[in-house]
């Protein structure tokens, strides 16, 4: 049943819920438990951007001119991307001045103009009230579809008088609303809490009943997306509906609407108002840049789907805007459409309700204050009078912006689409982005120029897009949309200056940008700023300077009664209080007296003075009255300068002292390093000495013996002398070899050792050094297989050095071969541009842990159940030979390094040797 009274019980009640969450959130922000302190709610409140437009405007945009629509969303996600840089920025800024508004964000940048912020109000009322008519208009026509299906919505309004039409009382409703929470306190710089609460709720309430709609239109009245695509496919007439080449303008359409959108959303006077003015923590900004295009994301997955299906099953006459609520409208339903109805009411009431209070804000601030504080009436009243004068005004403000909003609604707003009247106040908007974001970064920007700038901006875009409007509706002649004024037809609104390829929006942005960039960068390099320009602008461009965030601008006197007198009369005594108690006057102990009222008031106190002022007046209007109070003047630029000079010298002087300590640190660790190095080459050299000792002692001790019993024994039968003689002889040589082997390893640790490398072939190398031990090896009863795989190793080496490696590998394994059949294999063979030369055993190997330990100074390994010092009767060795290859091999830019047998199943020594460079044929001769 979808009576009247249901819908407008249902609507009014929804608002009323609305009251209930507000004055909940408000509450909890007395309590201190605020529910606007997370980030999620932050990102929530930034989807007051998804208006009526984007509930009902998307789908009909999409079927009129296919996914055009996604670029109204690209935008603001490109927007999101950089808004950990630039709206953090701009959120330091507005804390640090207490900035209520864009129009005070621009006129505080430049000086601090009235003039400049008055015309950023009136370009602004201007500009959005179109905005504001498009929420109404979607309020009267869903309302109407809802009651009045299968109806024409039109046919159905068309003669509702002034008392009947919904959307004049929901007006009126949604005033009181703002009236109540927003503005609640003077100071409109403070958070609106309970208000942010309510939009943020708003905000999941449309997102659930979109996607509601686009499941239902899936799932029910098709099966599934498969489905419906295909349906379309088969429709000559909708096949290429929803195709590229149904976007306005191509390309530069493209290109267009996606700046379009992107500036809107920085600069739309709802969005700075909750992105801006509402933040509490400039950290949410970070979760904000990903969840709130997830948003966007979320709410127009389905809006293709669901303007496919108005084309298929809806009538030619029925209005695409209004697809969403007449596919369930068509399927019989009752419950879902009210649904709807309560998730587009949702995306108008949350717009509308910000958007006035960021109005109301302006036009109080920027043109109302302005003119009341040349008038002598305002100065005569009494004690905290005034502030209830100010609120006064703010309140009526709503009304009549609200009550604006309506009468263009009344009378234009049928003429255009929904998205239709969005995007020209999105071009409008667009006009403030130059004075922003040029001032927030160049440093010589005037005011003078973005006055200019701002001024022939807005009329390029009323001349191209307002002005057609009130042409198309009917109230002016629209001969001159096609011939141009007075027949200059390169003055036609839709093709100024001859460019008629674009789309009406992009070109408008075109040439309404163009004038005012040119004019503002051009102005500005011609001009000169006053001093008070020069302050701002080094406050804005530098707000990210730590140095800045208390600097206290005001050198001028006056006394703490006089302060105390004007806050009071502007104010209040309880925000004057505030003021006087925020100081480090109010950790002064108690035991010291209170400042007397005629004492001096100090720049700090006068600084935070004038932003309590301006949180409630401007900062226009906040700098008139300090200005009117304090005999002086403000900080220079060259002031300003000094701040920034020294706070950059400390910074870096900070900088400096830890990269000093950071320094110190790592000597400090590099020297604990050195230290323990040093000990433990300290006990390998102590370790050196014993060893050497012990291995000198034992051939030493042998030949001592065997000397004093030839000395001693006069009657040795000859054999036994012989023998004896034959010992000392095979000692001394192992004392000799022991020598060299020592000094080798000096020489090579000291880097001392003398290589003669040359070029040879390790082929014919490793043959000859297989001879030399084939008669040792045969004693021992060592079988030694050679199998080399190329005809020549061309190397660059030592042939004597390198003939005492070979030798010592082959040696070696012949010692640790298997005890009953021992077999050496010596393998030569080319891997990639290197030789390697591996000898293996069919010993028990080597484990994993003692392969590096082998190539350790008087490190020996021993057989599993044998001592230390035999191996068939005779010492191992000196346990340096593999220390010293291995180093005579890193010299000659090889390795040497021990890994499993491969064919033989023990230990296997490898040696790799580079390729020698190949030479010429002339070079080879000599050879």
């Amino acid at each position: 049943m979808r009576t009247d009274a249901v819908v407008l019980t249902v609507a009014f009640g929804y608002l009323a819920l609305l009251f209930v969450i507000a004055a909940w959130g408000d509450r909890r922000a007395e309590q201190g438990r605020s529910l606007i302190g997370s980030p999620t709610v932050y990102a929530l409140s930034i989807a007051v951007y998804c208006t009526a437009w984007t509930f009902y405007g998307s789908v009909g945009r999409a079927a009129q001119f296919g996914p055009s629509f996604l670029l109204i969303y690209l935008g603001p996600t490109l927007a999101m991307l950089i808004a950990p840089f630039v709206i953090r920025k701009m959120v330091r800024i507005a804390s640090a001045q207490r900035i209520t508004s864009i129009a005070d964000f621009i006129s505080a940048r430049y000086g601090k103009s009235a003039s400049l912020g008055a015309l950023v109000a009136i370009i602004a009322l201007i500009g959005i009230t179109p905005y504001i008519a498009l929420q109404l208009k979607a309020i009267t026509v869903s309302h109407a579809v809802l009651v009045n299906y299968p109806l024409a919505a039109e046919a159905s309004i068309a003669d509702e008088s002034f008392w009947a039409d919904k959307s004049f009382w929901v007006a009126l409703v949604l005033a009181v609303f703002i009236i109540l929470f927003g503005t609640r306190h003077l100071d409109a710089s403070e958070r609106h809490e309970g208000m942010v609460a309510a939009i943020a709720f708003e905000s999941i309430i449309k997102l659930v009943a979109f996607l509601s709609v686009g499941i239902f239109t899936l799932f029910v009245m098709f099966n599934g997306p498969g489905d419906l695509f295909a349906r379309v496919a088969a429709t000559p007439e909708l096949a290429g509906a929803l195709s590229l080449d149904a976007v306005p303008g191509g390309a530069t359409g493209w290109v267009g609407m996606l700046v379009l959108a992107m500036l809107a959303f920085i600069t739309l006077p709802r969005q700075f108002q909750v992105m801006v003015v509402e933040n509490v923590d400039e950290r949410h900004i970070k979760r904000a840049s990903w969840l709130f295009p997830l948003y966007l994301l979320a709410i127009n997955v389905l809006v293709i789907p669901i303007a496919m299906a108005g084309m298929l099953l809806m009538s030619n006459g029925t209005d695409p805007d209004s697809f969403v609520l007449t596919l369930p409208l068509s399927a019989g339903l009752g419950g879902l459409p009210l649904l709807v109805f309560i998730g587009g009411l949702s995306a108008a009431t949350s717009m509308v309700i910000v958007e006035t209070i960021a109005l109301s804000t302006m036009v109080s601030n920027q043109l109302v204050m302005p003119l009341l504080l040349r008038s002598r009436l305002l100065h005569l009243g009494s004690r905290g009078q005034l502030a209830g004068w100010l609120l006064g005004i703010r309140r009526v403000a709503i009304v009549l912006i609200l009550l604006l909003g309506y009468l263009y609604h009344a009378l234009i707003g049928d003429s255009y689409s929904l998205v239709t009247i969005g995007l020209v106040s999105f071009a409008a908007a667009c006009q403030f982005a130059p004075a922003m974001l040029i001032g927030m970064y160049w440093r010589g920007a005037t005011r003078d120029g973005a006055g200019l700038g701002l001024i022939a901006g807005t009329l390029i875009w009323a001349w191209t897009l307002l002005i057609p409007g009130f042409a198309q509706s009917g109230w002016l002649d629209a001969g001159f949309l096609e011939q141009g004024p007075w027949g200059l037809e390169w003055l036609r609104p839709y093709a100024l200056f001859g460019l008629d390829t674009l789309d009406i929006y992009s070109h408008s942005l075109l040439w309404s940008l163009s004038a005012n960039v040119g004019l503002l960068v051009g102005i500005s390099l011609f001009s000169r700023q006053t001093p008070l320009e020069q302050t701002q602008a080094a406050l804005f461009t530098e707000a990210m300077h730590p140095g800045l965030v208390q600097t206290t601008l005001w050198q001028g006197k006056t006394t703490r009664g006089e302060l105390r007198a004007l806050l009071d009369r502007y104010l209040g005594a309880g925000a004057t209080a505030r003021v006087f108690a925020g100081g480090p006057a109010a950790s002064v102990s108690t035991a010291e007296p209170p400042p007397r009222d005629d004492q001096p008031a100090s720049s700090a106190l006068i600084a935070r003075a004038e932003q309590a002022l301006s949180g409630a007046l401007g900062n226009a209007s906040a700098r008139v009255l300090i200005n009117s109070l304090v005999r002086g003047e403000a900080l220079d630029m060259e002031s300003i300068l000094s701040i920034l000079d020294t706070t950059s010298e400390t910074l870096e002087v900070n900088r400096r002292l830890e990269q000093k300590s950071s320094e110190l640190a790592r000597a400090s660790e590099e020297l604990r390093a050195a230290n323990e190095r040093l000990r433990e080459l300290d006990r390998l050299k102590d370790e050196f000495v014993a060893m050497v000792s012990h291995e000198l002692r034992t051939p030493l001790t042998s030949i001592r013996a065997f000397a004093e019993i030839l000395r001693d024994s006069h009657a040795l039968p000859e054999e036994k002398r012989v023998h004896f003689l034959d010992v000392v002889v095979l000692e001394s040589q192992r004392l000799s070899r022991l020598i060299e082997e020592i000094l080798d390893l000096a020489r090579l640790e000291s880097g001392r050792l003398t290589l003669e490398p040359q070029r040879l072939d390790l082929v014919a190398l490793a043959r000859h050094s297989v001879d030399a031990v084939h008669r040792l090896q045969e004693n021992r009863g060592v079988v030694l297989e050679v199998a080399i795989e190329v005809d020549r190793a061309q190397v660059i080496g030592d042939p004597d050095r390198l003939e005492q490696v070979i030798i010592n590998l082959l040696d070696n394994a012949g010692k640790f071969a298997d005890h009953d059949a021992p077999r050496v294999r010596l393998r030569l063979y080319r891997h990639k541009t290197h030789y390697r030369l591996a000898v293996e055993d069919n010993g028990p190997g080597i484990a994993e842990d003692e392969r590096e330990r082998v190539f350790e100074k008087f490190h020996q390994i021993q057989r599993p159940g044998e001592s230390a010092d035999k191996t068939r009767g005779r010492p191992r060795g000196s346990g340096l030979g593999l220390p010293i290859s291995r180093g005579i091999i890193a010299h000659l830019g090889g390795r040497l390094w021990v890994e499993n047998a491969s064919f033989l199943g023990g230990a296997c020594l490898v040696m790799e040797l580079p390729e020698a460079p190949s030479i010429s044929s002339e070079e080879a001769q000599q050879e």
